[in-house]
């Protein structure tokens, strides 16, 4: 039988035992509209499943007596244009297939989940087509693969601007030192001097408190030039400690001679006042520039 939906007047053909006597509820594939369908009948219902039977052929008769001839039966006439079965229109325009069957259900009672009658793929519509520019045709060749990218081209550009950076944060350390926000411990004393010997004799080191109560301290330092040219003397950074070797006063002395011809010694006398008691222990070296 042929059943068309209410509200969007898509017409399906479904077999009437589907149907039933007494009716269904069904739902159209395509708008998702549910309505309840009447049953054919019980005449239409035996009329599609009874299955035509072979005419009976006649006994054969005995072989004295020869068999009358019969006259075959005529051909069944084809029905009239008129009376065809209606084709159901296609879903789309440009879809040969025919409408997919609607879905049914036993009762009016339920869930929109359950899976539809028939095949699920029929019922959804064709996949939409991409759209092409006017300038582009389909039927133009394309890669079937994209072109692989280079690692190891890559790992050689990213290995040469690593060491572009890191040479340049050598050359600016170098020229203007390390930033003061680095944490990064920075050496109490400057670079060292091979060519000037610097002596800090702990026996010319003096000590005490002043009848005022002032804390005072005095050292003699000597500075030896033992290269073959003369060389520049840099400051000489002084330091005390106490007893567990911490570091609670410092200052620089600037020599009164600034350079040195080869063997020469330079003998500097420095006196502080005002250091802190805690301070037991003096440490020397050339100042940081």
């Amino acid at each position: 039988m042929i059943i068309a939906c209410p509200a969007c007047q898509t017409r399906y053909v479904v077999p009437d035992s589907a149907i039933g006597i007494e009716g269904r509820t069904v739902r159209c594939a395509k708008c998702k509209h549910s309505w309840f369908q009447d049953g054919p009948g019980v005449e239409a219902i035996a009329a599609s499943e009874a299955v035509p039977m072979p005419p009976q052929q006649p006994a054969s008769p005995p072989a004295a007596t020869p068999a009358p001839s019969r006259q075959p039966p005529p051909a069944p006439k084809a029905p009239p244009p008129s009376e065809a079965a209606p084709i159901p229109k296609p879903m789309f325009a440009d879809d040969p297939r025919e409408e997919a069957p609607p879905v049914l259900r036993d009762g009016p009672d339920f869930d929109e989940t359950d899976p539809p009658y028939g095949d699920v793929q029929d019922d959804l519509p064709p996949p939409p087509r991409p759209e092409l520019a006017d300038d582009v045709s389909r039927f133009d060749h394309a890669p079937p693969f994209r072109p692989r990218r280079n690692l190891v081209k890559l790992w050689s550009w990213a290995a040469a601007i690593f060491a572009l950076l890191a040479l340049g944060t050598m050359a600016a350390v170098n020229y203007a030192g390390m930033p003061a926000w680095v944490p990064m411990a920075k050496p109490l004393f400057g670079a060292s001097q091979p060519d000037l010997k610097l002596e800090f004799p702990v026996a010319d080191q003096e000590r005490r408190t002043l009848p005022n109560g002032t804390e005072f301290f005095g050292a003699r330092i000597l500075v030896t030039n033992t290269a073959r040219e003369t060389r520049n003397v840099p400051g000489i950074l002084i330091v005390l400690r106490d007893q567990r070797e911490r570091q609670v006063y410092s200052w620089v002395v600037t020599p009164q001679q600034r350079t040195l011809t080869p063997g020469e010694t330079m003998t500097i006398n420095e006196a502080v006042t005002d250091v802190p008691k805690s301070a037991v222990f003096a440490d020397i070296g050339w100042a940081p520039r």
